[in-house]
């Protein structure tokens, strides 16, 4: 029989769950493999907020391990301030956010706002620092005075661990507000995971293929909750603030029968509102979207996304979602329209957004090559280790990938050579997506995620404005990340 990782161990630890080395093929599974039973139909819960006055907010943010309500039940898990999703975070452009982080989890972890433009040095938005088991840690952000508004999030960022510990739990939103508000009957916080439980409610496992092919759970959830429902009048304007939190889970959204309005992507505010009928958000994306309702029932559905495979691996491990149980999706929420109609409420003023750098001067560009494949040496159960790479290199927080200059404007095409997409994610500064394929993309796009298709190509253009500092870009599938496919760049 073989040892458990420390990585295992460690996060067998921090949930407290029992567990088993199974048929000596060194896989850690928990005890009780049969799938939990949840509660559905709840009235859908609001996660709890925490909001910036006078320019500053402080908050106390703790991760440990307990007995979490999720999807009906308690579930060994981790969490932030004892609730999945942790606290909802309010901010506005200029705010100063000070986190002090409480590690009490028996494994290292740390902290990244996802999205926001702030520094990545000393005690911003750094996630080469580790935070020990026991250990706090001070993090302080200033948002600059022309932050874009939008729907960020927090969540772990410690190298090897990140899948875990979002798997587990450890998740939130942040809210950025307009500097003008837009008017809506209600505004709704969306934070979408998956997870998985066994039957005594831990947390599972994942096993090696899971984490090659990008594990996805049994559970896609609504703010912690399994099938939640909420009602509107006729002609309400509603805002839904939605944030993909899944580990490699790629949702395909669809609302029938409401109409549906995008604001925006991630940092990406259009201009004006994008009448829509379906939305795709890779893992880490977030959107704002305006829903003007009609009389009637709808459900809110994830239908299925092919995101490819490698050869050898289709139907291997939880990443291979069977489409063909659910021909219409996995059903997330439901929606009850009724009642007398309401006045409607007036038009959206327009964003000035973040510009547009197609025509901007640029001052180099860079080949960002992802690729996948069978590395060297034997995995569990037999199977080739696979390797991650970005360049042709696994992640080392000692070397630097890419060294830019502050103030400049970069074009990068991100090629990837798998037959898996890969979405790519660069920390603080945005990426204005400029062509797929070799088809010009007409629209002004901004995205902090990026899908790569598999054996595609996108091009994207970069401004490093405002700071300096290391920072790293990777794949947003978690496991791929933790497996290495991901790098460093220092702005100087």
């Amino acid at each position: 029989m073989q040892p458990i990782s420390r990585r295992k161990a460690l996060l067998l630890g921090g949930l407290g769950t029992a567990a088993t080395v199974a048929g000596g093929a060194g896989v850690l599974w928990t005890l009780g493999n049969s799938r939990p039973a949840t509660v559905s139909g709840v009235e859908l819960a609001t996660p709890p907020e925490a909001g910036s006055a006078g320019g500053q907010l402080q908050v106390r943010l703790e991760a440990a391990p307990g007995q979490i309500p999720l999807a009906g039940r308690q579930a060994a898990a981790l969490a932030y301030n004892g609730s999945i999703p942790g606290p909802t975070l309010r901010l506005r452009a200029g705010d100063v956010l000070r986190i002090k982080l409480v590690n009490n989890l028996a494994a290292p972890t740390n902290l990244h706002v996802h999205g926001l433009h702030v520094t990545p040095e000393g005690n911003g938005d750094n996630v080469l620092i580790t935070v020990e088991p026991g250990a706090t840690f001070d993090y302080e952000y200033r948002l600059p005075e022309d932050h874009p508004p939008g729907v960020y999030w927090y969540h772990p960022h410690h190298h090897g661990m990140v899948a875990d510990q979002i798997f587990a739990g450890l998740f939130g939103a942040i809210i950025v507000e307009d500097p003008e508000p837009i008017g809506a009957s209600i505004e709704r916080v969306l934070v979408i995971s998956d997870t998985s439980l066994d039957g005594l409610g831990n947390i599972a496992g994942a096993t090696d293929m899971d984490r090659m092919m990008g594990r996805e759970g049994q559970l896609i959830l609504v703010n912690g909750q399994s099938g939640p429902q909420f009602t509107a009048r006729p002609g309400e304007r509603e805002r839904w603030r939605i944030v993909n939190t899944c580990v490699s889970c790629y949702l395909r959204l669809r609302l029938d029968g409401q109409q549906l309005q995008l604001l925006g992507m991630d940092s990406g505010r259009f201009q004006t509102p994008e009448d829509i009928e379906e939305l795709l958000l890779m893992p880490g994306n977030r959107a704002d979207l305006l829903v003007t309702t009609t009389a009637g029932d709808s459900v809110l559905r994830a239908l299925y996304q092919d995101r490819g495979s490698m050869p050898g691996m289709m139907g291997a491990g939880s990443g291979a979602r069977n489409p063909a149980g659910q021909p219409d999706g996995a059903a997330l929420a439901a929606l009850r329209v009724a009642g007398e109609p309401v006045a409607p409420l007036p038009a959206v003023p327009a964003s000035q957004g973040l510009g547009d750098l197609r025509s901007s001067a640029v001052a180099a560009r860079r080949q960002i090559v992802l690729a996948a494949g069978m590395g060297g040496g034997m995995g569990m159960g037999g199977a080739g280790i696979m390797r991650f790479t970005i360049n042709g290199r696994e992640f080392n927080s000692a070397r630097t990938d890419i060294t830019a200059t502050a103030g400049d404007i970069e074009e990068w095409t991100l090629t990837n050579t798998s037959p898996m997409d890969h979405p790519f994610h660069l920390h603080v500064w945005p990426m204005q997506v400029i062509e797929q394929d070799g088809a010009a993309v007409d629209a002004v796009r901004w995205q902090d995620v990026v899908n790569i298709p598999a054996n595609g190509r996108v091009k994207v253009r970069v401004h490093f404005r405002d700071f300096r500092g290391r920072s790293v870009f990777h794949c947003h599938i978690l496991d791929h990340e933790d497996l290495g496919m991901m790098g460093v760049i220092d702005v100087q």
